[in-house]
């Protein structure tokens, strides 16, 4: 088992929110007027500590790597499509249960889905910066099919997707909820982002890593009200349910991940929320400046106009859109996904195969 999924169960059998003084902090402020919202809180998230986890899940087999990532293969005998995910949480968001996997439906599909798995990395990795990640992680898996491939990127993977379309020759790009323009974040929330780095930079410096913890807090600010509202809905639900199951396998993703080296982390705060250096076409990756309107292969943004994590106002604007109204994490996984994501994404990617 690779390092990034050790990582992520070894976070996920912690059974509870990183970190979870902040959690502790915005429950007594988000319930200061009603100790009974605060105990239903608490009592939920008693029950998803205590709630059974199934047997963790093998990675699928690496066919390349560079450096500490991999391309794991989803089976399937069609066209390649590789998903890039975000740096941010592990990869498994997009393989989170049976039944409930957009990879392994894609392989019934007439596709064979690749995904990236960063892997983890260490603090001598400091240096690697998010263009590293594009550059010196992700091209040399592409280079390794030895043929273009569909590219898809989910969350900042649709960012880093972007920019490795630009890089290398592809039969279509694929992005969901990816942010480009992030000065449509608005001034509060990037201000708030700011101020959240500055405390933290740092500790982050010295360890030459930025911890789950870190990011994790910036997601809680963004809808700290959501945060605590989930857990007094779970409290409510039947131990061991269908719908129960589904709570602990998403919270336990959204409660694991690998640390980010401090270089791409600093770069994320800095060159893309404070800067906007992808929306303000500032952003250079081996001398070729990332604009998404000169992308020479098909392009689609799927992005939702619900989504707080990623504001559809942020996206990039690729040739073809389509908006929903799903959360972040919906999008991905949620009960309406098949129809309104996983269904016209394998009919797009199956239509870019055709028209090159």
């Amino acid at each position: 088992m690779s390092e990034t999924y050790l990582s992520s169960f070894h976070s996920a059998a912690q059974h509870g929110p990183r970190p979870l003084p902040l959690f502790l902090s915005l429950l007594r402020s988000e319930t200061a007027a009603s100790p009974e919202r605060r105990a239903a809180a608490l009592a939920g998230l008693k029950a998803y500590q205590d709630a059974e986890r199934p047997p963790e899940r093998a990675p699928r087999p690496a066919i390349a790597t560079a450096g500490r990532a991999a391309l794991r293969d989803y089976g399937g005998n069609g066209p390649p499509v590789v998903f890039v995910p975000s740096l941010i949480n592990p990869p498994f968001i997009l393989d989170l249960a049976p039944g409930n996997s957009l990879l392994e439906w894609l392989a019934a599909q007439g596709l064979r889905p690749l995904l990236v798995d960063w892997g983890a990395p260490a603090p001598e990795d400091r240096g690697q910066g998010i263009d590293h990640h594009v550059a010196g992680l992700l091209l040399p898996l592409l280079d390794a099919l030895g043929e273009p491939p569909l590219l898809a990127g989910y969350c900042l993977g649709g960012t880093l997707a972007t920019a490795a379309a630009m890089l290398r020759p592809v039969r279509g790009l694929l992005t969901i909820a990816a942010p480009w323009r992030f000065r449509r974040y608005g001034d509060p929330a990037r201000a708030a982002i700011a101020a959240q780095w500055e405390a933290a930079q740092p500790s982050c410096a010295q360890l030459g890593l930025v911890p789950m913890e870190v990011l994790q807090a910036g997601f809680w600010q963004l809808d700290p009200a959501r945060t605590i509202a989930k857990f007094e809905r779970f409290a409510r639900l039947q131990p061991g349910s269908d719908q129960a199951s589904a709570f602990v396998a998403l919270e336990d993703w959204a409660n694991a991940g690998a640390p980010l080296t401090y270089a791409a982390g600093a770069e994320m705060f800095e060159r893309f929320f404070r800067a906007d250096r992808p929306g303000a076409g500032r952003w250079w990756v081996n001398g070729t400046r990332i604009l998404p309107s000169r992308l020479a292969c098909p392009a689609l943004e799927l992005l939702s106009i619900t989504d707080r994590i990623v504001p559809a106002a942020t996206a990039a604007g690729l040739a073809e859109r389509r908006s929903l109204a799903l959360g972040h994490v919906g999008m991905i996984v949620g009960g309406r996904a098949r129809a309104m994501v996983w269904e016209p994404l394998r009919d797009w990617l199956l239509a870019a195969v055709h028209t090159r």
